[in-house]
């Protein structure tokens, strides 16, 4: 008999990767598991536009391309300015 393991993946981690504030957050979670301080990393990325800033692990260099660099900065603002 063939042995069969089935994989479950949780619709709520991909619907939460969907939005700006899920997406930096994965990100964010995957820099410091790697030791890195993740809001200079993350600045270094929207500043420069360069993947390199944010680290390959758990997928986090593909998601954050997600969205775009100004898509990104706006919501920023929009969210700290409360608007």
């Amino acid at each position: 008999m063939d042995n069969r393991n089935t994989i479950m993946f949780s619709s709520l981690d991909k619907a939460a990767e969907q939005t700006t504030e899920g997406i930096l957050n994965t990100v964010y979670a995957a820099l410091e598991e790697r030791g890195y301080n993740a809001i200079d990393q993350m600045v270094g990325y929207i500043l420069s536009g360069d993947p390199s800033y944010i680290t390959g692990h758990n997928n986090a260099r593909n998601i954050i391309r997600r969205i775009e660099r100004d898509d990104l900065v706006e919501e920023l603002l929009r969210t700290f300015l409360k608007k």
